[in-house]
Formats: structure tokens, sequence, C-alpha cells
């Protein structure tokens, strides 16, 4: 993940995400970097439009909240409704086993 970040600060402070930038940003932070890594971030940011990712990932983002949100409320009223009559269920076989 830390080379992500560092593409993504680097995007940020306006600089060019190139092998000796992400070098030097991961160094400063205090990791050791890997040549292999660097490179793949480096070609993994190539030619995307880094601006219009992030665009496209918070509308995603906005728009799966509100669907996310109406499938928990489905979904736990039916575990409540379960889970009281398990306890009515519960509390019925305990009084039998009382008087039985």
């Amino acid at each position: 993940m830390e080379y992500i970040y560092t593409g993504m600060v680097i995007h940020k402070a306006g600089g060019k995400i190139d092998e000796a930038t992400v070098t030097k940003v991961l160094e400063a932070a205090g990791a050791k970097p890997d040549a292999a890594r660097v490179k793949a971030l480096v070609a993994a940011f190539e030619g995307v439009d880094i601006e219009k990712v992030i665009k496209e990932a918070s509308v995603m983002q906005v728009a799966a909240a509100p669907a996310e949100a109406k499938q928990d409320k489905k979904e736990a009223k039916p575990e409540a409704k379960k889970e009281e009559k398990k306890s009515e269920e519960q509390a019925a076989a305990g009084l039998g086993a009382l008087f039985g």
C-alpha cells in the first residue's frame, strides 16, 4: 500500500511519478524501496488520468452507500424476528423442564 500512497502523494504535490521520485519519497518516509515494486508502480500509473479515477471512485462510493444501507435494514428485520421467536421457544422449553 505504501507504494500506491507514494504515487498519490507525488501526484497531489504536482510531481512526476517516476522511479527516482518514488524512490526518494519512500526513502524520506523511512521505507526501503524495492526496485521491482517501484518499476511496477510507475508502469501502473503510466497513462492513467488519476483525477478522473479519483472522481469516478468517489461517485461509485457515494452511490453504493445508500444501497448498502437499504440492504442492511432489510436483512436486519428478519433476523430480529427469528431471534425473538427463538427466545420465546427457549423460554417455553425451560418452563417445560421445570414441570416435566
